[in-house]
C-alpha cells in the first residue's frame, strides 16, 4: 500500500511492487475461469498479474490562473484482485513413462544421483523425481522419472494428471515396459495402455521423439517377452533399446540416444544466427 497524498502540494508515495517466485516452468491461472495469465519457463520470467491501483488527483492539479485553489480533487482507483492458481509443470529434458513397476526409478537411481523410493509394489513414486545425466565431459541433462500410469490416467484414474502435465514439459520420452519373466500385461497393451493415456490428455505427445525400451532384461527367461516388444517397436517405427538397470547392460547405447535426440532439438529450439551451445555444465565428481 501507498500513502495519501498531503498538504504543500505533495504526492503520496507509490506502494512498493509485491514479486511472487516461483519455480521455472510454473503456469500461472486464474482460479475463477482457469485463464491462463502466465507461463513461466525461464529462469527469469516475469509477469504483472494484477496492477496495482491507480492514484487519484489533487485540486492542486485543477488550479488554473484563474482559481487558484480548486475545491475538485479525484479519487484513486482499486488495484486488481483475484485468486491464483499455481501450477508447476517440471522441466526436464527426458521423461520415463510406463506401467507401474516398469523399473524407471531404478533406472534414474543408476544413471544419476537421484534417490527414488524402489519397491516391489506399484506406485511407490509418488512426486516426479528429477535427476542430472551425464552423457559426455561437462555434457549433462535432466530426466525425470514420472509415476507410474495406469489405464484411464487421463481421467483421474490412479494419481492421473497430477503427473500427465509433466509429461507436457519434456522433449524426449523414454517408453520402459518390464519384459522380465512373468510380467503383466503383454509388451503390446503395456504399450497400447501408456498410448491411449498420452493421447488422450494431449495427442502432440505421441508426435514427441519417443524410445521404446525393454527393461530388466536380467531377469527375462526365455526372452520371449523381449522378442514381442521388439516386435511391436517395429511396427511403430520406434528405436528399440534393451536395458537391465541393475547389470548396467545397455545403458550406455541408451543414453546416447537420448542425448543424441534432445541435442536435435534444442538446435532446432537454438535462436537464428546464435552459435551457443546448450548445454549443463555438471562438475565431475573428481574436480573441484
Amino acid at each position: 500500500r501507498g500513502r495519501h497524498g498531503e498538504g504543500s502540494d505533495r504526492h503520496g508515495r507509490s506502494g512498493d511492487d509485491v514479486v511472487i517466485q516461483v519455480p521455472a516452468g510454473t503456469l500461472v491461472r486464474a482460479s475463477d475461469d482457469d485463464r491462463l495469465l502466465a507461463d513461466l519457463r525461464e529462469p527469469g520470467d516475469r509477469e504483472v498479474v494484477a496492477a496495482g491501483g491507480q492514484g487519484g488527483r489533487g485540486n492542486t492539479r485543477f488550479a488554473t490562473s484563474r482559481q487558484r485553489a480548486p475545491r475538485r480533487s479525484e479519487p484513486g482507483r482499486p488495484g486488481d484482485e483475484l485468486w491464483l492458481k499455481l501450477e508447476l509443470r517440471l522441466l526436464a529434458d527426458v521423461g520415463l513413462v510406463g506401467l507401474p513397476n516398469a523399473g524407471k526409478s531404478t533406472l534414474i537411481s543408476r544413471l544419476s544421483q537421484a534417490r527414488p523410493k524402489i519397491a516391489d509394489y506399484p506406485f511407490t513414486t509418488l512426486v516426479p523425481q528429477l535427476g542430472v545425466v551425464e552423457w559426455d565431459t561437462y555434457r549433462s541433462h535432466v530426466w525425470a522419472d514420472l509415476p507410474g500410469l495406469i489405464a484411464g490416467a487421463s481421467a483421474g484414474q490412479g494419481l492421473g494428471h497430477q503427473f500427465l502435465r509433466h509429461v507436457d514439459r519434456t522433449a524426449v520420452l523414454l517408453h520402459l515396459v518390464d519384459v522380465s519373466e512373468g510380467s503383466e500385461p503383454g509388451p503390446e497393451d503395456a504399450v497400447t495402455t501408456i498410448e491411449d493415456e498420452l493421447r488422450a490428455f494431449d495427442a502432440s505427445l505421441l508426435g514427441r521423439p519417443r524410445l521404446l525400451v525393454a527393461s530388466k532384461i536380467d531377469s527375462q527367461g526365455d526372452g520371449e517377452v523381449r522378442a514381442e516388444l521388439e516386435r511391436v517397436a517395429a511396427e511403430r517405427e520406434l528405436p528399440f533399446f534393451a536395458v537391465s538397470a541393475v547389470t548396467g547392460d545397455g545403458l550406455a547405447p541408451l543414453v546416447r540416444a537420448a542425448a543424441d535426440r534432445v541435442e536435435e532439438l534444442r538446435k532446432l529450439e537454438q535462436p537464428e544466427g546464435s552459435s551457443a551451445e546448450w548445454i549443463t555444465p555438471v562438475p565431475r565428481e573428481d574436480e573441484p
